[in-house]
């Protein structure tokens, strides 16, 4: 049996701002990583310390929206270090500014993917492994956005609400078999990208991916036993 310090995780968007943060508290708690991308070469040139490492793996060239790309993520982690403890989702989307009639349908269908679609895939792809092992831990990603519909975000707010929903669900589902499902719900996340794109903000009001990923790590930990269902806010001072 392996040790609570060395428990395998698998996080998905691993390359962006979150899933990067994530990844390396992780690291820093003496966990095994599966780190997921689509780019390989992106996934080398971000964790080249670790590229060849036996206690990490990384994943590139899933497709989180195919279940079979999905499939041999989940088979090859379990060759590598036989079992999953925990399934960390980051990867999610943002667009928004028109209202309902105006949005372009387009923009319903990549948000309901990206943040939806992959969200169910990688959930539904560890479970079977997690049923096995008798234990499990998922952490979804939605949003505050996802709490309440507001004026040019439906389909955001939507696409988020619906996490919110398969994480409850799920928890319910999974709760006998000890299998915790959770999720966070940041606010706006101090990004380079969020501030080219809002320049005039109040940075300081906003989270930074590694608060977010404290919270994270907690609940990937044995500390969160008893928790499973919840949505976390993580706000910042926003």
């Amino acid at each position: 049996m392996h040790k609570p310090t060395e428990r395998v995780v698998i996080i998905t968007g691993a390359v962006g701002n979150l899933g990067l943060a994530t990844a390396h508290a992780f690291q820093a708690a003496g966990d095994k990583t599966v780190l997921v991308d689509r780019s390989q070469d992106k996934l080398r040139t971000t964790f080249s310390s670790i590229a060849d490492s036996p206690g990490h793996l990384l994943a590139g060239g899933v497709d989180l929206s195919e279940p079979g790309s999905l499939g041999k993520l989940v088979e090859d982690t379990f060759s590598r270090f036989g079992c999953i403890d925990a399934l960390v989702h980051t990867v999610g989307g943002w667009r928004g500014g028109k209202a309902v009639h105006e949005t372009d349908l387009g923009d319903w269908d990549f948000l309901f993917n990206v943040n939806l679609r992959t969200t169910l895939l990688c959930d539904r792809a560890v479970i079977p492994q997690m049923l096995r092992q008798g234990r499990g831990k998922i952490i979804n990603v939605a949003s505050r956005d996802g709490l309440k519909g507001s004026a040019g975000y439906a389909a955001y707010s939507a696409s988020k609400s619906a996490v919110l929903r398969l994480t409850e669900s799920l928890a319910d589902e999974l709760k006998a078999s000890n299998i915790n499902v959770n999720c966070v719900m940041p606010g706006t996340i101090d990004t380079p990208q969020n501030r080219a794109a809002q320049p005039n903000a109040d940075f300081t009001k906003w989270v930074e991916p590694s608060a977010i990923a404290d919270v994270i790590l907690f609940l990937a930990s044995d500390a969160s036993r008893a928790i499973s269902g919840a949505a976390v806010p993580v706000y910042g001072k926003g």
